[in-house]
């Protein structure tokens, strides 16, 4: 699956069994399961390297067995409907959850789009012929055995295995308890075509998910694990990162804000932030708070806000200050409202004092995913863009843009918010390291 030895990626050893002592038997054999299927994956991955066509027609196959097995793949995900439901789980969970035949289908036009993506491995990235002879580059190599950490969305299940198969990486896939049935149907069913085309079913293996600690157990297998990615709510994402010893990429929350400022087409401003708040309110690029510039007039103000209202969207933040505008039915905002994601029908409304202003709350709340303006103002979008820190800054257009498939990428495993060593949506190249490669004809260095 790599062309590389990535054995030795890790300062750290590598390792087949864990310390266990004191550990109940339950526990014992979590972990013991944790690192056996960590060591296989090490080993998958020192395997001789796919070819483009090799992934290209692993990723058709498992595409056109999805859709065949639609029936199967239902019943799973019912089971883990209705115990989810038994256990009192929000409809807005059970709908990141459940699977029709349509989703299932897109699901596998997912696997047949990154097949039709070029294959970023051997990639040159740069290189250069010495004065001496010697030539130089720098080739795209993929990262090893990536590890996924996520919640009760099963479709990250067959996404994380088309993306790792198709840059190179074997996936260990750590998903929710919530989703356990409709992932170890997924799994199985990639194992079974990994198998027909003559690779090991170790190719994609699904982790356990009865205790928290198997999450600790995977984040901390240096040696065997070169990389983790979390993609979920917040407290997940921070216990990952806060406790891998394995590097991750901080999939980050998105607490989006969207200035209007006193230049803005507010017809336009309004549609933008509509969108970006109701389009789809549980996804990380969802705008969750709307900042009002205080140079708009005030019926510009509360048409924005009536606006969002009458599309559904409850309004949390100063009622005193809100009220003076017009504008009824304001839910109080406290401290939390503007530094957590909402998920859900709500968005934080406050007015500033200009761009500056809209800048200074936005870096002081900001999750750095994306933020947005609406401005016809050239200099008060470039003041935003160029002090602005944040994956994606958005111009005039809606907070929901910051997606991998609607960049081009085909599609993406999730959206970093960090700076190393991939920020933004993180597509295929984004999921590769490199490596340098020095031709020479006998040249000693003096």
């Amino acid at each position: 699956m790599n062309d590389v030895n990535t054995a030795k990626n890790s300062s750290a050893a590598p390792t087949t069994s864990g310390d266990t002592a004191g550990l109940t038997p339950v526990r014992a054999a979590e972990r013991e399961d944790v690192l056996a299927k960590a060591q296989k994956a090490r080993e998958v991955s020192q395997r001789p390297a796919l070819t483009t066509t090799q992934k290209n027609d692993l990723l058709t196959a498992a595409a056109d067995r999805l859709v065949a097995e639609t029936e199967s793949i239902l019943e799973a995900n019912e089971r883990d409907i209705a115990a989810g439901r038994e256990r009192g789980m929000p409809e807005s969970l059970i709908d990141r959850l459940s699977l029709d035949a349509a989703r299932v289908e897109g699901i596998a036009g997912g696997l047949r789009q990154v097949a039709d993506l070029a294959d970023p491995v051997g990639d040159v990235v740069r290189g250069s012929r010495r004065p001496n002879g010697l030539e130089m580059r720098q080739v795209r190599v993929p990262l090893g055995v990536m590890g996924m950490v996520y919640e009760a969305r099963p479709n990250v299940t067959v996404d994380a295995f088309g993306l790792a198969v198709k840059s190179g990486n074997v996936p260990l896939l750590r998903g929710s308890k919530s989703a356990q049935n409709s992932n170890t149907r997924l799994v199985e069913i990639l194992q079974d075509v990994c198998e027909e085309h003559g690779l090991p079913r170790e190719t994609v293996q699904l982790l356990p998910c009865e205790t928290h600690d198997s999450v600790q157990d995977l984040i901390t297998a240096r040696g065997l694990v070169d990389i983790v990615i979390p993609r979920g709510g917040a407290g997940l994402i921070n216990a990952v990162v806060t406790g891998a010893t394995v590097p991750a990429i901080e999939t980050g929350t998105g607490n989006c804000h969207f200035y209007v400022d006193g230049s803005a087409d507010v017809d336009e401003a309004i549609e933008l932030v509509i969108n970006g708040k109701t389009r789809r309110c549980s996804v990380c690029n969802a705008t969750e708070v709307v900042l009002l510039d205080a140079a708009l007039s005030d019926e510009d103000k509360k048409r924005v806000l009536t606006s969002l209202q009458d599309a559904g969207v409850t309004i949390h933040g100063e009622v005193d200050e809100l009220s003076t505008l017009g504008v009824s039915d304001v839910v109080q905002a406290e401290q939390k409202d503007w530094e957590e994601e909402y998920g859900s029908f709500d968005i934080a409304a406050a007015v500033v004092d200009g761009v500056e202003a809209a800048v200074a709350h936005i870096t002081r709340y900001s999750t750095g995913h994306t933020e947005a303006i609406s401005a016809t103002d050239y200099k008060a979008t470039k003041f935003f863009e160029q002090n602005v820190d944040a994956a994606a800054v958005m111009i005039n257009t809606s907070t929901a843009w910051t997606d991998g498939e609607m960049y081009g990428f085909g599609a993406e495993i999730g959206i970093s918010t960090q700076k190393l060593h991939a920020r933004g949506p993180m597509g295929l190249p984004e999921l590769t390291s490199t490596k340098w490669i020095v031709n020479g004809e006998g040249q000693v260095r003096p």
